[in-house]
């Protein structure tokens, strides 16, 4: 496989977390866990994925501290996967995943329902602005480091 191009555009932190979780395996690992499934044997007969990718991804999300390995039991000897702080922080990107998924690839029946606890309704889940709580939308944003290079092929006009 070739390697990736090093590049400005691979130091952005969505190129980033590509790197630590962008692929198949690693994200539908992320959702076992997310889920409850801790340990190796559980999430393997939940995903049917090879083991030696499911090692591979298991171990490449601890040396990235998005996982912690915990020991259960010594003779054999047996580890629970659980989420470190980073860990936890990407449920909020699974989770508007999943949603888009559900809405543009499955035709809007979610799958399976997930219930928020305080209010019991259905996750709808939306992306707001930390500073003044309003919904992010790709027309009210802009990037402050993209270079002005008068190539204009967004669509967005002044409004980027």
């Amino acid at each position: 496989m070739p390697r990736k191009r090093e590049s400005n555009s691979l130091t952005h932190g969505l190129a980033a977390a590509l790197g630590v979780i962008g692929d198949w395996w690693t994200l539908l690992i992320l959702r076992e866990i997310l889920r409850g499934s801790v340990r190796f044997e559980h999430i393997n007969k939940r995903l049917g994925v090879a083991r030696n990718i499911q090692t591979n991804r298991l171990n490449k999300l601890v040396d990235r501290g998005v996982l912690e390995k915990i020991k259960y039991t010594d003779k054999p000897e047996r580890f629970e996967y659980r989420l470190t702080e980073s860990g936890r922080d990407l449920y909020g990107v699974i989770i508007v995943m999943k949603d888009w998924g559900d809405r543009w690839v499955l035709g809007g029946k979610p799958t399976p329902l997930i219930l928020h606890e305080p209010c019991g309704h259905p996750v709808n889940p939306r992306v707001v602005c930390g500073h003044c709580g309003k919904t992010l939308e790709f027309d009210h944003t802009h990037d402050g480091d993209a270079a002005d290079d008068g190539d204009d092929t967004s669509g967005r006009g002044d409004t980027a």
